[in-house]
């Protein structure tokens, strides 16, 4: 357990949630990045998590990097801690089960990049994101020059890079930043019970993941001999078993999955 990174599991859903505990304003030192590939790692090898939550305080999501730290790096020192940065937020993005950052208050900076590492964003409706590092006269390094893009379109993307403003909930949820908007006092619930669902879900939600986010590397002709790879690999799975039999005996969406 990392001292501002706890993951919790709720053993009834098989949803883990990590926290970020770092108050007040949930700053992203090197030490919180190393604990979120810490918990991202320990959330994968446990049996009992199936999707996972990411969560910060009730007004600040994560506020961004610990600026008070910058002033110590020299070139060799950032060219370091930019991998850390990149290790820590692929961890996350590589999990094998589906991903929902439920972001209150602010996401900035590093705390945006997090949330973009997710599969998912739920905001609350006091939710504010950016990526405002140009203001300090460098650019995002955690993903945020390459995942914002690939979510929101390159032109969108430069806007917000280049301008380092930031946006609310409803017009992060009409750029496609956000995926879904919830009262404050509702937004953890939402998250959770979808985070459920998929937890629920058979083994072939990893491989559905694995098959997307490898294959958008890709050119097409080879990310369609991956997904025919891992479309085969489905049928060795007790779940493909369980839900072909529950589909032919009672139909579409009755069928209890393992997991395996």
């Amino acid at each position: 357990m990392g001292e501002f990174v706890r993951l919790d599991v709720d053993a009834g859903t098989r949803v883990g949630t990590l926290r970020l505990e770092r108050p007040p304003m949930n700053a992203l030192s090197l030490q919180v990045w190393r604990e979120i590939a810490e918990a991202a790692t320990e959330a994968t090898e446990r049996d009992d998590v199936r999707a996972l939550v990411i969560t910060g305080g009730p007004k600040v999501f994560a506020a961004g990097a610990d600026i008070k730290e910058f002033p110590e790096w020299d070139y060799q020192d950032v060219r370091r801690v930019g991998e850390v940065l990149q290790r820590s937020l692929d961890t996350l993005a590589r999990v094998p089960m589906p991903t929902i950052a439920a972001i209150t208050g602010y996401a900035l900076g590093g705390g945006c990049e997090l949330a973009l590492a997710c599969d998912f964003r739920f905001l609350a409706d006091n939710a504010k994101l950016g990526q405002p590092e140009i203001l300090l006269g460098i650019i995002p390094g955690a993903g945020g020059t390459q995942r914002l893009p690939r979510l929101i379109g390159l032109s969108r993307a430069k806007e917000l890079v280049f301008s380092g403003r930031i946006v609310d909930a409803v017009e992060a949820e009409r750029i496609g930043l956000a995926d879904a908007v919830h009262p404050v006092d509702e937004l953890h619930d939402a998250a959770h019970a979808a985070a459920a669902r998929y937890a629920a879900g058979p083994y072939a939600t990893a491989l559905a993941k694995r098959a997307m986010e490898d294959g958008s590397e890709l050119p097409l002709d080879q990310a369609l001999r991956l997904e025919t790879a891992l479309f085969a690999e489905c049928f060795a799975t007790d779940d493909a078993r369980i839900g072909i039999a529950s589909f032919i005996e009672h139909g579409p969406g009755k069928a209890e999955f393992t997991g395996r």
